[in-house]
C-alpha cells in the first residue's frame, strides 16, 4: 500500500481587490476562507494544460440541475470535463449567476462616479496574463460567499451574504488547475458587506 502525504503548501492572506493565480494539482485541495464575514471571492478555473478548457457556469448548472453552489457540487468545463469538487462548506450556498464587477458595469448599475473604481476584471487580467489567460478566457465565474437569490421569474439581486467570520469552502482539484482569484473590492452592494476585507487561502497537496 502505498501512502500519500499532503503537505500545507499554502498560507497565505489576500487582500481586497488584490487576487492571485494558483496551479492546484490533481488531488489538492484548496481552502478559501472568509477571515470577517461578508466578503465575496470571485473564482475561474482553468485546466492547467489548456486554459480554453475553463469553468463554464452554464453547463455546472444545467448537469447538477441546481443554481447554487455548495458540497457535493462539481465545477464542469464548457467540455463537461470535471475541474474540482467542493469538498467542504461551511458556508452553505455560494453564487454562480451573478458574475464579476467591471468597471463598465459598475458605471451600468451605480453610477458614472464608479468608473475609476478598481474591479475584479482587472485583477482577473493582471494574474491571468502569466498562463496566457485573457478577455477571451474569461467567463462567469464562481462569486464564493456572495448571497444572490434568482426569483421565479430569473431576476437576481444582490443581498447580505451568508457567511460569517470563519466561515470557508474547500475544493479538491479532479485535475491540474489553474485557480484565478479576485478578492472583490465592490462597494456598491451587499456582497461585501459594504466593507471589503481580506481572505485567507490554504491548499495541501
Amino acid at each position: 500500500m502505498t501512502i500519500v502525504e499532503t503537505t500545507t503548501a499554502l498560507d497565505t492572506v489576500i487582500q481586497p481587490g488584490d487576487g492571485t493565480l494558483l496551479a492546484v494539482p490533481s488531488g489538492g485541495r484548496l481552502r478559501i476562507v472568509d477571515l470577517h464575514g461578508n466578503q465575496a471571492v470571485d473564482t475561474l478555473f482553468y485546466d492547467a494544460s489548456d486554459v480554453d478548457n475553463r469553468y463554464s457556469a452554464f453547463d455546472t448548472i444545467r448537469e447538477q440541475q441546481a443554481v447554487f453552489l455548495t458540497t457535493g457540487s462539481r465545477l464542469l468545463s464548457s467540455r463537461l470535463d470535471e475541474l474540482a469538487v467542493i469538498s467542504d462548506d461551511t458556508c452553505g450556498r455560494h453564487d454562480t449567476v451573478g458574475g464579476a464587477c467591471s468597471q463598465d458595469s459598475n458605471v451600468i448599475r451605480y453610477g458614472e462616479f464608479t468608473r475609476h473604481q478598481h474591479a475584479c476584471r482587472q485583477t482577473f487580467l493582471r494574474y491571468g496574463a502569466r498562463a496566457g489567460i485573457g478577455q477571451r478566457q474569461l467567463t462567469h465565474n464562481v462569486n464564493f460567499f456572495m448571497n444572490v437569490p434568482v426569483s421565479p421569474d430569473g431576476d437576481l439581486s444582490f443581498e447580505d451574504g451568508l457567511s460569517a467570520p470563519g466561515r470557508y469552502v474547500e475544493i479538491t482539484a479532479s485535475r491540474d488547475l489553474l485557480v484565478l482569484i479576485s478578492n472583490c473590492p465592490q462597494l456598491n452592494n451587499p456582497c461585501n458587506g459594504w466593507n471589503p476585507t481580506p481572505v485567507q487561502l490554504l491548499g495541501w497537496w
